[in-house]
């Protein structure tokens, strides 16, 4: 589709003149952000949005920062197997329950295994948006369409493929380039113009895919960037459990002020915006540097999907894999990019709605932007 293409004007109504329902599930922090410009365009083309959420990790703060209206259901429990499977069940009858009778037309979600459920249950038609092929399902569970970045393989997508829309670029690529930086950002943090900040975020210890030695990797990238003289390190914990480890293991440098975590969510566009490089235990905080052009290393030692490979293989991720390569890889310099951010729609963002209201119109995905 080229860019100055007449988008397919939308339906938007049903037949008794109320307006068609998306139903939106933010299953994990970084689908807030992703789903806000989403959220945006469908409302624009007349659509009414249906928005519940998982009360865990930052999602209610995020919820709160963006200033959306939705329902909390279910919350994280824990990271053993059956404990998942278990609340991802219960979540799902939970959100059956809260959204029979609102006559949803279709159901959008990030990979959220509930969602996918309570649709089934209900009869709903769901779609499923997913950037790393290694993310396990519901047994046969599946979504009835999935949006995946072109990158990923067609082997390791397990989706008939005439319902596979592969879209051009990569998740963040969303809402990336749409962000405005808050300005005031900095100086609520007390960080100061000359200091060497690090935006951290630990490994994802309760995912599946965890594997212990990406904690082993971020211990050894923090204390390197920690011995640098004005570096601050302003950590991202995904839960009070780590930000109580992360004090622990690192009193002196809490103490010091070398290390701290905000009280609050904040924009982490913002903070990688305004930071020299970041280090994470693997996801969307990667991504999003590699994005704004922000030097990012990744901790994580699960298997390497197919976006974070390719981003490696152009330069905009370096992936650490050994605690004794971390000197040899981080390189220490001020982050000298233009303070000029992006701005305006992305094609990935247009392909990604013109397909979801192609979807709820006519049953089924766009010829003109499916790969």
């Amino acid at each position: 589709m080229q860019e100055d293409e007449e988008r397919p004007a939308a339906k938007s109504t049903s037949r008794t003149g109320q307006r068609e329902k998306i139903w939106i599930d933010l299953d994990n922090s970084p689908h807030v952000p992703f789903f806000v410009p989403i959220i945006k365009e469908l409302e624009g083309l007349g659509y009414q949005v249906v928005l519940t959420a998982r009360d865990c990790f930052q999602v209610r703060d995020l919820v709160g920062l963006f200033k959306l209206h939705c329902k909390f259901v279910g919350h994280h429990y824990g990271r053993h197997k059956l404990a998942k499977i278990a609340g991802t069940c219960i979540r799902g009858l939970q959100l059956a329950s809260l959204v029979r009778g609102e006559k949803v037309r279709l159901a959008v979600a990030h990979g959220s295994r509930a969602q996918t459920l309570a649709a089934t249950l209900l009869g709903i038609p769901s779609l499923s948006l997913w950037d790393y092929e290694f993310t396990r399902g519901l047994g046969s569970l599946r979504a009835d369409w999935v949006m995946v970045p072109a990158v990923i393989p067609d082997s390791a997508i397990r989706a008939d493929a005439s319902r596979v829309f592969k879209y051009e670029g990569i998740k963040e690529d969303v809402y990336v380039p749409g962000f405005q930086p808050d300005p005031e950002l900095r100086s609520r943090l007390c960080l100061k113009e000359d200091d060497f900040v690090i935006t951290a975020r630990p490994p994802a210890d309760e995912a599946h895919y965890y594997n212990p030695e990406s904690d082993e990797l971020f211990r050894a990238a923090i204390e390197f960037v920690a011995e640098q003289d004005r570096a601050r390190i302003v950590l991202l914990p995904r839960n009070e459990r780590q930000g109580a480890a992360a004090r622990a293991r690192w009193p002196g440098l809490f103490a010091d002020g070398k290390m701290i975590i905000p009280e609050h969510a904040v924009d982490g566009l913002s903070l990688l915006w305004s930071s020299d490089l970041a280090i994470s235990g693997g996801g969307t905080m990667n991504r999003e540097a590699a994005a704004l052009g922000v030097p990012v290393y990744s901790a994580f030692r699960g298997k390497i999907g197919a976006v974070d490979r390719y981003l490696a293989q152009h330069g905009r991720l370096v992936l650490l894999e050994k605690a004794s390569e971390v000197r040899e890889k981080i390189v220490l310099s001020k982050n000298g990019r233009s303070r000029t951010p992006a701005t305006g729609q992305t094609r990935t963002l247009r392909m990604i709605v013109d397909n979801l209201v192609a979807i709820v119109e006519t049953g089924r995905l766009s010829q003109k932007v499916a790969a």
